[in-house]
Parts: C-alpha cells; sequence; structure tokens
C-alpha cells in the first residue's frame, strides 16, 4: 500500500462508519414509529390497604412459590428471583404508606441497553421482557438498572435473570397483568401510558390535598411505564428520586458511537502509518 492508497482508505473509513451508522438509526425510527402505543401501569398508594394480593396473583401466573403473606412491618422489601413485586409498608411524613414495587418497564431502559446479546428486549408494545435462550449470564443488565431490579438465580445450576414481565402473555389476550386484575381496591390500574398519565394529572386537580403534584416516573430516567401516585415524597418510600429527565441509554451512546471509530479506524491508520515509516525505511537504507 503506497502513501495515496492509505491516506484515501483513512478518509473513507469514517465516512462508511458514519453511513451505516445513519442507515441503522433510520431502520430503528421506523420501526418505533410504527410501534403500537405503549401500555402502563399507575400505582396509586393512597388506595393501596396492604393486602398483598398482587403478590399472590403474580406467583400463580409466574409459577413462583406462595408469597408470605403476612402483617407488613415498616421497612422496604426487595424484589428476589422468587417474588417479582413486593408490597412494603412504609412509615412517611403522611402516615403509614403500603406501596408495590416491581419492575419499571422504562421507556429507554438502562437494561436493554446494557445486555450484549439482546436477551433483554423492550418489546413494541411496552414491556420489558428477557430471553433465557440468549442470556449468557454477564449479570450486566443489574449493574445498568437504576431502580435495582433484575435479579440473578444464584443458588440454581441453570439461573436465570428474574423479574417482573407485565405479563405478556396475558397482553396478548387482552386481559391485564395478574396484578392489576387482582387488586381489590384499584390501587393499580393498567392502560396506555398516556391515558394513565392523564387519570393521574385528573386525580391531582381532583384532590390537590391528597397528592404529591407529581406524577413518579412521568419524566424520570426518561419515562418509566409503571407510574406513582402518592400522598409521601416518593423519596419516602424508597425511590430515587436524582436521576433526572434523561434516558439512562443517552449518557454512554456517545462512547459506544466512538467504539466503530476505535476499532477500524485506529487499525487503519496504525498500519498505514507503519507500512509507510517501514517504506521511508526501506528507501533510506537502499
Amino acid at each position: 500500500m503506497d502513501r495515496r492508497g492509505f491516506l484515501k482508505l483513512a478518509a473513507l473509513a469514517p465516512l462508511a462508519i458514519s453511513a451505516s451508522g445513519a442507515e441503522a438509526s433510520q431502520k430503528k425510527s421506523g420501526r418505533d414509529l410504527a410501534a403500537v402505543e405503549f401500555v402502563g401501569m399507575l400505582i396509586d398508594t393512597t388506595l393501596c390497604i396492604g393486602c398483598q394480593a398482587c403478590e399472590v396473583a403474580c406467583a400463580e401466573e409466574n409459577g413462583l412459590p406462595y408469597p408470605d403473606v403476612s402483617e407488613l412491618k415498616p421497612g422496604e422489601r426487595k424484589a428476589t428471583p422468587t417474588l417479582y413485586t413486593p408490597v412494603s409498608l412504609f412509615e412517611t411524613s403522611k402516615g403509614r404508606v403500603y406501596a408495590k414495587k416491581a419492575c419499571m418497564h422504562c421507556n429507554q431502559p438502562a437494561c436493554v441497553s446494557a445486555c450484549l446479546c439482546n436477551a433483554l428486549e423492550k418489546t413494541i408494545y411496552g414491556p420489558v421482557v428477557w430471553h433465557d435462550d440468549r442470556c449468557m449470564g454477564c449479570r450486566y443488565c443489574m449493574i445498568a438498572c437504576p431502580f435495582d431490579v433484575p435479579k440473578f438465580e444464584f443458588d440454581k445450576t441453570n439461573p436465570k435473570i428474574a423479574k417482573c414481565t407485565f405479563c405478556p402473555e396475558r397482553l396478548k389476550k387482552g386481559r391485564p397483568p395478574a396484578c392489576a386484575e387482582a387488586c381489590p381496591q384499584g390501587a393499580v390500574a393498567f392502560g396506555s401510558r398516556r391515558q394513565l398519565l392523564d387519570e393521574a394529572q385528573r386525580r391531582i386537580a381532583a384532590s390537590p390535598s391528597r397528592y404529591e403534584h407529581v406524577v413518579y416516573g412521568d419524566h424520570d430516567a426518561g419515562g418509566t411505564g409503571v407510574m406513582f401516585l402518592s400522598a409521601a415524597p416518593v423519596s419516602e418510600l424508597g425511590y430515587r428520586i436524582d436521576l433526572g429527565n434523561r434516558p439512562f441509554p443517552e449518557y454512554t451512546k456517545e462512547f459506544l458511537y466512538a467504539v466503530p471509530i476505535v476499532d477500524i479506524v485506529l487499525p487503519v491508520l496504525l498500519f498505514g502509518f507503519n507500512r509507510a515509516l517501514a517504506r521511508d525505511k526501506d528507501g533510506g537504507e537502499r
């Protein structure tokens, strides 16, 4: 390779990468525009009585062990590989508050962006699901999730990532998730995300003294499929309020865009420089 050929190749490589990236982006945008409206869940903690019917329904739907439904004690209960949606009792500035937690099914999930083999997928209708036949067990999703949701079955010989999946098989049949259907108080509402946001704002406007004037999950971490209404600040319910409104995958996209340049352009440049220097050296020795 002479110097002219090297310079041509070095100049064309970034353009080729840029073009392929733009094409992939256009295809992704087209797919997103064609997607159906995301479904969501609105959890009104002012209506929750801590009966744990949602836990029982979730266990039955997913073949999990029957949950401990003894009287709840104050303190946060964490999700586990066998408990996808724990209900907790919190002592707050507004008194006792019951609240269930599960996967937030983010609009742009950090877990999906961190997964190296597409084992986690944001489906076109909203739920974030896990594919066992793709997972390699790296557990990057556990590190990436700002809500500490995915759990790994460390005690199993064939472990899996366990978390709420929004009952996608029920959704395909036109039924709501098991937890929403089982709630006797209507504390768990299911529907399109947009309509749930409208309903949340309607409730706040109708009873301004009943609620904090914020819908948690509306914009947090770029927006989530599961949203909360509460009489107390959600920070008192164990939820992070430091996530900002930017989707987590956007924090890393600049770095990821640079990876092809580092992997392809830099080796080409180094190879070219090596060949050019070798040619100059050979010419000088002659």
